[in-house]
């Protein structure tokens, strides 16, 4: 999109999508059209099918500059979510921001463990969604579940107010109920909780900085590093969920793609029963789950 661009050429919505094909790809982006018809769509207010319809027409100098500044942001590796301000999960669409990691979809799976493992009771129950983000998870298991009690908590108040907006948007604000503080130190216990789930901080402090630009450079740390091993706070939910769960209540965690066997012992460690890892949608194991000790067993 250079100034010195022949007058007579103008910057078609076409012509600009190829142009911006072409630099994401060169610059190794693995979506280069798709990331492209994104930024223009939010830079024109147009769907994706919208720019397909109207792509002869011309955008204006104004447009034109809007568009450059998302290209420019985009080169400097900030993720395509942040500058967009929302990102879709279980469906629905999230906002985010710099303060909240953005939702992917291999998380998806720790929704679909949660409702697997409380659909014996659907009617009505009680969850805990610990470091919550966004709300993401929280969010789409009320969605799923009207009936339920949500509580969710995270130590960032500036991710709170992004998860509270979320709840807002999707009409489930009445539903959860967000706390700001550490781990469980947020919960109001006064009832047990049917199941708990957490997405914690689970990479190894060191492979942090090794992280793509786009996660290492723009989402939040605090976010990503779970300590020297990547289990610290998944230790501690581990250990401490059982004082929060009612009789054969559950906790289910998400967990990096490699560490489903050591995560797995820790539930066994601590006495957890139908200890079970799930995989995400790319064959990885990405959740662990189990009943709480000491769980009633049908009869």
């Amino acid at each position: 999109m250079s100034t010195g661009a022949q007058k007579s050429e103008s910057w078609t919505i076409e012509r600009v999508v190829s142009w911006a094909t072409e630099d994401f790809r060169a610059r190794g982006l693995e979506s280069p059209r798709l990331e492209a018809e994104l930024l223009l769509g939010h830079a024109l207010g147009l769907s994706r099918i919208q720019l397909i319809l109207e792509r002869g027409r011309p955008l204006s100098s104004a447009e034109l500059a809007t568009y450059r500044d998302q290209i420019k942001r985009r080169r400097g590796g900030e993720p395509v979510s942040y500058i967009l301000g929302s990102r879709e999960f279980f469906g629905l669409p999230f906002r985010v921001t710099p303060a909240v990691l953005i939702p992917r979809p291999d998380t998806e799976a720790l929704v679909e463990e949660a409702l697997e493992r409380t659909e014996s009771r659907s009617m009505f129950g009680n969850l805990l969604d610990l470091c919550t983000g966004s709300g993401c998870i929280a969010i789409a298991f009320a969605r799923a579940r009207r009936t339920w009690k949500i509580q969710a908590t995270d130590s960032s108040e500036a991710a709170l107010a992004v998860a509270r907006q979320n709840a807002l948007n999707l009409g489930v604000l009445p539903q959860v109920e967000l706390r700001s503080g550490d781990l469980f130190q947020a919960a109001r216990s006064a009832r047990p909780f049917d199941i708990i789930v957490s997405n914690p901080p689970y990479i190894p402090s060191a492979d942090v900085e090794r992280l793509d630009k786009s996660v290492a450079g723009f989402e939040p740390r605090a976010a990503l590093d779970g300590g020297r091993d990547g289990l610290e706070i998944l230790r501690r939910v581990v250990a401490e969920a059982p004082a929060f769960l009612r009789a054969d209540g559950a906790l289910a965690v998400e967990i990096q793609y490699d560490q489903g066997p050591r995560v797995r012992q820790l539930f066994l460690d601590h006495g957890y029963e139908d200890v079970r890892i799930r995989r995400d949608y790319g064959r990885r194991d990405r959740v662990v789950s189990g009943r709480r000790p000491g769980a009633l067993r049908a009869s």
